[in-house]
């Protein structure tokens, strides 16, 4: 079928494919799973700009969080394996179209992204951080109405609404644990099947505009796509409740900034927590939140613990084992873009007798510099270790993303996380 790749066949003096961790630092979780079956690369790259050409021009697969353009789609690749469960910077139609296969890690930091949501919420309700940040500060808290001054806007839990938009796997852990804090759990998810809600004990609502009006505070579990860009906007906010709380913990794109800001310094908004921005990282010192009252803010790390990167890391490298030897998409168990595929595509099996172990766990930096190995004993590795026989032909551009506003009219349908929200990583 035109424009789409042929199976990889690697040359003499790399047998094996080749697989790069974009971002990463090492590739110890991954070598054991892979080692067999591929030569490991990692690129410790923040964008593709930074990608060694030999990478750029030879990896079949690959796993990362950097943002992908059709533009930046290697050459060879196969297979694309996002660390995480959201998709959204990768331009998965094209990679479709050119016969790549996209992946997500879906369930590996459920529990850490729920306790984090909680977290968020608990502290909105009870005030925790501000608290705290008075006594740094040296206030003198001990009359009752010193109290009441730096703990204002503290409410009860039990009794309260809450408001839970997208009940994938995430939605449906903090909506269990809310429960047991005594909230009353909303849900609206227009993709999930009728039933749910009986199964959980949580109420259902038809429309985004019921839950907003109903709920005291608001959590965000959906994934990002054009339909649901900026999903609290300015009309959006109008419709909640006067004072009610907003949490968001999925995607940064579901909320314009810039609304929020002039909704917290109006009180329409109690208060609001965001472990993740529109853009990141996140400084206060520039935007729209700078000057935001009642605000907390994270460094979209709602979604780690040293076993959910563990466990994230692993499944990857097994996603990627399975493309390597069997069939794609057939083999693959988190396929995001199989509708967009243009066909299916077989990996033949390496004969082990003709690998290069001593290649693996290379790290390939651009540009070209001292190349560093995993450290696990393996032979060092010199600059150049296989000569590449293509040349970067082209620039790849800067990443731009335009903005998909729900008109005030719009009937917004966010597409629920059932893998997991924040993503986010």
């Amino acid at each position: 079928m035109a424009g789409v790749r042929p199976p990889i066949m690697n040359g003499p003096m790399h047998p094996r494919p080749l697989v790069a961790l974009l971002d990463g630092r090492d590739c110890t979780v991954e070598m054991p799973i892979l080692k067999d079956v591929a030569t490991v690369a990692f690129c410790d790259a923040q964008s593709t700009q930074e990608i060694h050409e030999k990478v750029l021009s030879e990896a079949v697969g690959m796993y990362h969080t950097i943002t992908l353009t059709r533009e930046d789609l290697f050459k060879a690749l196969r297979i694309i394996v996002r660390i995480g469960s959201g998709f959204d910077n990768i331009d998965i139609k094209s990679a479709g179209d050119l016969g790549i296969a996209v992946c997500n890690v879906p369930a590996a930091s459920v529990e850490e992204t729920a306790d984090s949501t909680m977290c968020h919420i608990l502290n909105l309700y009870r005030r925790t951080t501000w608290l705290h940040q008075a006594l740094r500060e040296g206030t003198r808290v001990q009359s009752v109405e010193q109290i009441r001054e730096v703990a204002s806007g503290a409410a009860r839990i039990r009794g309260e609404t809450l408001g839970v938009i997208g009940l994938g796997r995430v939605g449906q852990a903090v909506a269990l644990r809310a429960k047991a804090f005594g909230f009353n759990v909303l849900f609206y998810d227009p993709y999930l099947a009728d039933g749910t809600e009986r199964a959980l004990g949580l109420q259902r609502v038809s429309t985004l505009q019921d839950l907003l009006f109903h709920s005291d505070c608001v959590t965000l579990h959906c994934g990002l796509n054009e339909h649901n860009h900026h999903l609290i906007n300015d009309f959006t906010v109008k419709q909640m409740r006067q004072g009610a709380f907003l949490v968001n913990t999925a995607r940064g794109g579901l909320v314009d900034e810039k609304a929020l800001a002039q909704a917290l310094k109006e009180g329409r908004i109690r208060g609001a927590a965001l472990d993740v921005h529109e853009s990141e990282p996140f400084s206060f010192s520039q935007g729209p939140l700078k000057d935001a009252p009642n605000l907390i803010c994270t460094p979209h790390a709602a979604w780690y613990s040293e076993q959910a990167s563990i466990e994230m890391r692993e499944e990857a490298a097994r996603e990627i084992r399975r493309a390597i030897t069997g069939r794609i998409p057939d083999s693959l168990k988190n396929c995001v873009n199989k509708d967009h595929l243009a066909a299916a595509t077989h990996w033949a099996s390496v004969d082990p007798a003709v690998v290069h172990p001593e290649l693996n766990g290379a790290a390939y930096r651009y540009p070209p510099g001292v190349v560093g190995v995993a450290p696990s004993g393996i032979p060092a590795a010199v600059e150049g270790i296989v000569p590449s026989a293509m040349s970067l032909s082209h620039g790849l551009p800067p990443v731009s993303h335009p903005p998909h506003a729900p008109s005030p009219g719009q009937t917004v349908k966010p597409e629920a996380d059932r893998d997991h929200a924040s993503d986010q990583l």
